[in-house]
């Protein structure tokens, strides 16, 4: 069979040994035509091996079906355009290796008949470093993420850091402000032992000295007065005392509660004789007389410090000729117990305060008074898992209810 390009041999071997990129050229029925040296080195053929033979021996065996209806499709609508765009193309070598390749289609007409030439290039070496890039990519990635995770690591360790900092920092913050607290109590506290002792201690000496004038017999109702006074103001002190000691106790978690059985009437009975010591003109206690039947599983001294501290206020913020009344009833397994007075209230503002230690209210000033009474009352009320409730308005008195669980033996 001719063929038309040896007609000119010398032409086509300058023009296709000139080029570095191999060419190969070829019929419509995909059949070489030509080659130059750079393609056949390429591929590893000679150029008698290459003539005449298809061109699917240049292509991979697993892309001969596509390349062919590529070929086709292109050869009806042929144009000069890269061959494989947007995806990768491969050579086969003669022996069996695939060969990453770029190849350039070129359509021309010679002798009225249809060409078409390709120009392969072998980017083996392109790949290669496309590939070390890639895998270079990939190891700074790794790399990145592992720093970026110490980094992630460092801000979780500082975060913690700062979270332990702030915390020892509030820790502290608090710790000072209850050191402030405490010297604030401190000072209130020498503040009014100093002022509550030294009142009844002045009635003491005063009515000790008025006492030692009087001696004559016929003066003993005048040594009795005084003698009345100096036990009042000795029982007064002693309150504080043991108020200053419940609180010492309720702080430090040392109140060892003793439980014992007894009837409630004992309790109220003694509270009520006490209390009508302190009684002022025209005062007068309404209390229960059908609680003989109430028996106690309970402390009984801390029963009666709760009701005698809550009676003596009463006493003591109401006026003359005023009515206190006190109602106990057992009911759902709780004591309750009721303590009201027609004093001088609570105003509304100061209610919230009234539990505090030391406090006192604005018209309760004038009064004697610790401020203290209320706060251990509450203390004790609390730690039997009981409540302490109030209501009151300035000058209209003040009911206190008290609610303590039944203890069973």
């Amino acid at each position: 069979m001719s063929n038309p390009f040896y007609e000119n041999e010398y032409v086509f071997n300058v023009l296709f040994e000139a080029v570095a990129e191999g060419v190969v050229v070829v019929d419509e029925n995909q059949t070489i035509i030509i080659t130059n040296t750079a393609a056949e080195k390429m591929f590893g053929y000679s150029k008698k091996e290459l003539m005449h033979k298809p061109l699917s021996v240049l292509v991979p065996k697993s892309f001969h079906k596509n390349h062919d209806s590529h070929f086709k499709n292109y050869y009806q609508h042929s144009s000069q355009r890269q061959m494989g765009q947007n995806r990768d193309l491969f050579g086969a070598h003669k022996s069996g290796k695939q060969i990453p390749v770029e190849v350039g289609l070129n359509p021309f007409e010679y002798d009225n008949k249809k060409y078409v030439m390709a120009m392969v290039i072998d980017i083996t070496i392109r790949k290669e470093a496309e590939l070390k890039i890639i895998n270079l990519n990939a190891d700074l990635e790794q790399k990145i993420g592992l720093r970026t995770n110490e980094l992630n690591k460092t801000v979780d360790d500082l975060k913690e850091e700062i979270k332990k900092r702030n915390k020892a920092e509030a820790k502290l913050k608090k710790a000072l402000k209850k050191e402030k607290e405490l010297n604030e109590l401190k000072t209130k506290f020498l503040s009014l032992v100093s002022h509550e002792f030294k009142t009844p201690l002045s009635g003491i000496l005063n009515a000790a000295i008025l006492i030692g004038k009087y001696t004559k017999s016929e003066m003993q109702p005048n040594r009795e007065k005084h003698l009345s006074t100096i036990k009042n103001k000795v029982d007064y002190l002693n309150r504080i005392l043991t108020e200053f000691l419940s609180i010492e106790r309720l702080d430090s978690g040392k109140v060892n509660y003793k439980f014992s059985h007894f009837k409630l009437s004992k309790v109220v009975n003694e509270v009520i004789y006490n209390a009508n010591l302190l009684l002022k003109i025209g005062q007068r206690i309404i209390y229960p007389k059908n609680i003989d039947e109430i028996d106690l599983y309970h402390d009984e001294k801390i029963i009666e410090l709760i009701m005698s501290n809550l009676l003596h206020n009463a006493i003591k913020y109401s006026s003359e000729n005023s009515t206190i009344g006190i109602e106990i009833k057992v009911k759902d397994n709780w004591l309750i117990m009721q303590i009201k007075d027609e004093g001088i209230g609570i105003p509304v503002e100061e209610q919230n305060h009234i539990f505090e230690r030391y406090f006192r209210a604005e018209n309760a000033l004038t009064l004697q008074g610790t401020g203290i009474g209320l706060n251990i009352v509450k203390g004790h009320v609390d730690k039997f898992g009981g409540d302490i409730s109030f209501i009151s308005a300035k000058n209209l008195g003040t009911t206190f209810t008290i609610k303590l669980p039944l203890i069973k033996e």
